[in-house]
């Protein structure tokens, strides 16, 4: 039984690897002509970088020399004390399983490593302050002394918050805001509450009127509807 349910998680991460390689959106607008780059010569100690990804995009802090420090979330660490293991590239099956459990650490990697095949952007969240950056050497010193294990949410301690944290003094996430922002016109549509209404309906027709497809559908449906 434990080996099927590890196969089957397995299998499972499998899947949402290969989901993965697809960028499904961008939070970054690569219209704007934001400074592109791959050369790592035109990078300097202390550059904010950030790669789009599936449905996010990641973000570091360039040290020079061809590394990035980088916020991580990665279950290896919490099963092993092997260095040579933990220092490979995290994959996504060790990144997911980071994600649901909570651990995470701010790594050193390779510009290449970093950016995973993906197109890297130098110093694009500039604009979005009204504050200046601090110095680059400044930064990059912030990044080196947050290296090692740290707690991780997925909303509220992430790589963007490590990056604004060591940038312009304060963490700050836009990918978080915008989120919420969403959920909560989502929530504030009226539609949403007919829409989980008639799920609910669909639910207790299907699988009859027990009590735990009823209550819920009922909570939900009223939650929504207190909300919009």
């Amino acid at each position: 039984m434990k080996n099927s349910l590890a196969d089957w998680l397995i299998f499972f991460l499998d899947k949402i690897s290969v989901v993965a390689s697809f960028k499904l959106f961008s939070m970054s607008d690569e219209s704007e002509g934001e400074n592109h780059y791959l050369d790592i010569s035109y990078f300097k100690r202390g550059d904010l970088l950030e790669v789009p990804r599936t449905l996010f995009v990641h973000f570091g802090i360039y040290l020079g020399n061809n590394k990035v420090a980088h916020l991580m979330p990665d279950i290896l660490p919490t099963m092993t004390e092997d260095k040579c293991l933990i220092d490979k590239v995290v994959t996504n099956k060790r990144l997911i399983l980071g994600v649901l459990a909570k651990v995470a650490s701010i790594r050193v990697d390779t510009v290449q490593d970093f950016a995973y095949g993906g197109t890297i952007i130098v110093n694009h969240m500039d604009c979005s302050f009204k504050t200046k950056p601090l110095c680059n050497e400044e930064v990059a010193q912030r990044a080196e002394k947050l290296l090692g294990a740290t707690p991780y949410s997925l909303l509220w301690d992430n790589c963007e918050h490590f990056v604004t944290y060591c940038r312009y003094g304060f963490p700050v996430s836009f990918q978080t805001d915008k989120f919420c922002e969403t959920v909560k016109r989502i929530i504030r549509d009226q539609r949403s509450v007919f829409l989980s209404a008639a799920l609910g309906l669909v639910l207790i027709l299907c699988l009859g009127m027990e009590p735990s497809t009823t209550l819920p559908s009922l909570f939900i449906t009223f939650a929504l509807w207190m909300a919009s």
